[in-house]
C-alpha cells in the first residue's frame, strides 16, 4: 500500500534517532526486561487533561511489549485501567514515548506493542494476556493493581487500524484510533469510538478517517479533525493530541464526568473549541449519551 511505503522511512528514521538520544538505559535485548524510571510530574488540575497527571511514571521494556505505568503501582490504593497501543508502520513505542508517558502519569497502565507492523493486533491482544498474568502473580509489582475490566485500544496510522481491529475483542471497552490506516473493519466493533484525523494529513487523508466514522453508525462514534495537524504531529511531543485523548480515556475507563463533558451532552467541549478542531462530528448514538456518564 502506498501509505505504508510513505510512512515507513520517516518513522523508522525517527525511531533510530530517538533510541540513540535516549541512551542505553531505555533499550532491552530481545530476551531481557529493562525498567527505567521517568521524571515525576506535577499534579494537574482535574480538567487540565493536557498537563501531566499526579503519578510519577516508569517504563518496562520487554521482548513483546513496552509498559508505561505509575511508578509506585505496587503501593497504589486502586486498580489502574489499561490502554493497549499500536505503532505506525516502522515505528516502535519510543517514537510515541511522550504521549504514552502522559497517559501513565494520569493513572493508566499503557501496554505498547513493540512490533513495527501492528495491523493485525496480535501483539496488542498478547499485551492484555501478559497483564492478566502479571495481575495474578503475587510476585509482580502489578499484582491486583491492574483494572482488567476497563481496557481501551489506541494507536497511530497502521496502529490506529490495529486499534479498530482489536476493538472487536470482548475485553476492549473503547477505541481511540489516531489517523488510522484503511486496513480495518469497524463493523465488528461494539464499543464507543473516538476517531482522530489531522487536517493537513497527506498520508491518511481525513476522508479516510471520516469513512470509518460514517460506517460506525452502530456504536457511539465521534470524529475529530485536529486543526493544522499533519501525519506526524502526534509523534514525539504530542501537542494537541494529548488533552483530548487523555480526556476520552478518563471518561471511558475511569468514569470521569468532567472528562465526559468534553464529548457528550449539549455542552460538548470539543464541539466549540475551534482553535483545536477544524471539524467535529457526533453520530446519533453519541448524541444520545448524557454528559454525566462515560
Amino acid at each position: 500500500m502506498l501509505w505504508r511505503r510513505n510512512l515507513f522511512a520517516p518513522l523508522a528514521a525517527l525511531a533510530l534517532a530517538l533510541t540513540a538520544s535516549a541512551g542505553a538505559g531505555t533499550a532491552a535485548a530481545a530476551t531481557d526486561t529493562t525498567v527505567v524510571a521517568a521524571a515525576s510530574p506535577a499534579a494537574s488540575a482535574a480538567d487540565d487533561f493536557g498537563s501531566p497527571g499526579p503519578y510519577a511514571t516508569a517504563v518496562e521494556v520487554g521482548a513483546v511489549t513496552t509498559l508505561y505505568y505509575p511508578r509506585d503501582i505496587a503501593d497504589s490504593d486502586r486498580r489502574h485501567p489499561v490502554i493497549v497501543w499500536g505503532n505506525g508502520t516502522g515505528g516502535v513505542p519510543l517514537v510515541y514515548r511522550d504521549l504514552l508517558l502522559h497517559w501513565a502519569s494520569q493513572g493508566f497502565v499503557v501496554a505498547a506493542a513493540n512490533t513495527p507492523m501492528s495491523n493485525l493486533g496480535i501483539s496488542m491482544r498478547a499485551s492484555i494476556d501478559m497483564l492478566t498474568g502479571r495481575n495474578a502473580d503475587r510476585g509482580s509489582i502489578f499484582f491486583d493493581r491492574v483494572d482488567l475490566e476497563h481496557i481501551g485500544a489506541s494507536g497511530h496510522s497502521q496502529g490506529g487500524a490495529a486499534a479498530i481491529v482489536v476493538g472487536s475483542d470482548p475485553r476492549i471497552d473503547t477505541i481511540l484510533p489516531i489517523q488510522p490506516g484503511p486496513l480495518a473493519n469497524i463493523d465488528a466493533v461494539r464499543v464507543p469510538a473516538l476517531l482522530l484525523a489531522g487536517q493537513r494529513d497527506s498520508i491518511v487523508f481525513p476522508a479516510l478517517v471520516k469513512a470509518f466514522y460514517n460506517a460506525a453508525d452502530h456504536i457511539p462514534a465521534l470524529y475529530g479533525e485536529v486543526r493544522g495537524a499533519d501525519h506526524f504531529t502526534v509523534v514525539g511531543e504530542p501537542g494537541p493530541f494529548a488533552a483530548p485523548t487523555t480526556a476520552w480515556f478518563r471518561a471511558q475507563l475511569m468514569g470521569d464526568r468532567t472528562a465526559g463533558a468534553q464529548f457528550f451532552g449539549p455542552g460538548c467541549g470539543i464541539c466549540t473549541d475551534t482553535a483545536t478542531w477544524s471539524d467535529v462530528r457526533r453520530n446519533s448514538l453519541a448524541l444520545s449519551v448524557p454528559a454525566a456518564t462515560p
